[in-house]
């Protein structure tokens, strides 16, 4: 299995999606780490080379949650993209949109309150990490 996590820093994970400057993609096999590589994020609000903010906060569906519309579902589709070749994606928290966006494009998301990107992964191993979904999307 390939979990992308967001972070900023190789080591924590990112609290906001979009605000993620890369992803470590880690390689599960036989319930271990077998491989790590870093790679930079290409898109969302501080990408490789953004440091303005690009996400239109306007988009909102019925219920009020930003991150729907046609723009937005173009901005998530290129973010799926760049980690296609993961099953998962870890995340701190990320908008209601990006999340249904990334599970139509067939990743399975966590949204964690784990800080630590290797006491996420090794629970992910144990088979309990939270997908504290309800909480860590807006």
């Amino acid at each position: 299995m390939k979990v992308a996590v967001v972070t900023n820093d190789a080591e924590t994970i990112s609290q906001h999606f979009g605000r993620s400057r890369f992803y470590k993609i880690i390689t599960i096999k036989d319930e271990k780490q077998f491989s790590q590589e870093i790679r930079p994020r290409g898109t969302g609000h501080y990408a490789q080379g953004q440091h303005e903010h690009s996400h239109d906060h306007t988009q909102h569906d019925p219920q009020g949650r930003h991150g729907f519309g046609p723009e937005a579902n173009d901005r998530h589709a290129a973010m799926a993209r760049e980690i296609a070749d993961c099953d998962m994606l870890i995340a701190g928290g990320m908008g209601t949109g990006a999340y249904q966006s990334f599970v139509n494009a067939g990743l399975k998301v966590i949204l964690t309150d784990k800080q630590n990107i290797d006491e996420a992964i090794d629970s992910l191993i144990e088979g309990n990490l939270e997908n504290l979904y309800q909480e860590r999307t807006d």
